[in-house]
């Protein structure tokens, strides 16, 4: 009998970037246009603003996911160039060092110096970046790929909310605007939830949460300075 494990480890860079950024895109993009409507503002205006949010919004998180990941990308190449040079001044050190991680595992010192040799013998320097320093390739950084998901995801999700408030008048813009959101917001938690193998049900509570809260702020901003106004 077959045994077939999934796993979703290798998920976690592009899954992070496009729910953060399909996240962004509903909340932001509803927001501002849900605080711009209750400004009493004309609705092209307030269609105007929620194009020129989703542009900015896109490109921000493009640039922001390409620039920490990228910083994290520096980090990893840094300490490998480090580790191949350790390899080739002391190789005894690091056979020993990785023979140490392993026997810490629970092997005993005869295999786990076996296992070490084996490994250091087909790929020296594989084998500490994944036993030592924990780079995985599975969850290697990577700028453009976080970059693209990030941009894309929040084009998807900045463009629902927009839809909704360029069908409907502005009397009716702010609660229907509001409701659906939420339920994509909900929707995306879920999938996301489904995604890396938790629960739907806490996905969606909590990304619904934060959507609401942040609605409501707005909400509440436009409709002081509208006063104001």
């Amino acid at each position: 009998m077959s045994h077939h494990e999934i796993h979703r480890s290798h998920r976690i860079g592009w899954l992070r970037a496009a729910v953060l950024g399909a996240n962004d895109g509903i909340v932001s993009t509803a927001s501002l246009v849900i605080g711009v409507a209750a400004a009493h503002a004309a609705h092209t205006d307030i269609l105007l603003a929620g194009v020129a949010g989703l542009v900015a919004g896109a490109m921000s998180m493009a640039a922001g996911e390409y620039v920490s990941v990228s910083s994290q990308s520096d980090t990893e190449k840094a300490d490998l160039e480090l580790e191949r040079k350790s390899l080739s001044d002391d190789y005894g050190f690091e056979l020993q060092e990785l023979a140490n991680i392993y026997e810490e595992r629970g092997l005993d010192s005869n295999l786990a110096k076996q296992v070490a040799e084996q490994l250091m013998a087909h790929d020296a320097l594989g084998a500490h970046a994944k036993d030592e320093l924990g780079l995985a390739e599975s969850v290697r950084a990577r700028p453009m790929q976080a970059a693209f998901f990030s941009a894309g995801t929040f084009t998807i999700g900045a463009a629902l909310p927009l839809l909704i408030a360029w069908n409907v008048s502005s009397t009716q813009l702010i609660p229907i605007v509001a409701v659906s959101s939420l339920i994509f917001l909900a929707s995306l938690g879920s999938l996301a939830a489904l995604a890396g193998g938790a629960t739907m049900s806490i996905g969606a509570i909590r990304v619904t949460f934060w959507g609401a809260l942040a609605m409501s702020l707005t909400a509440a901003v436009g409709r002081l300075f509208g006063v104001a106004v």
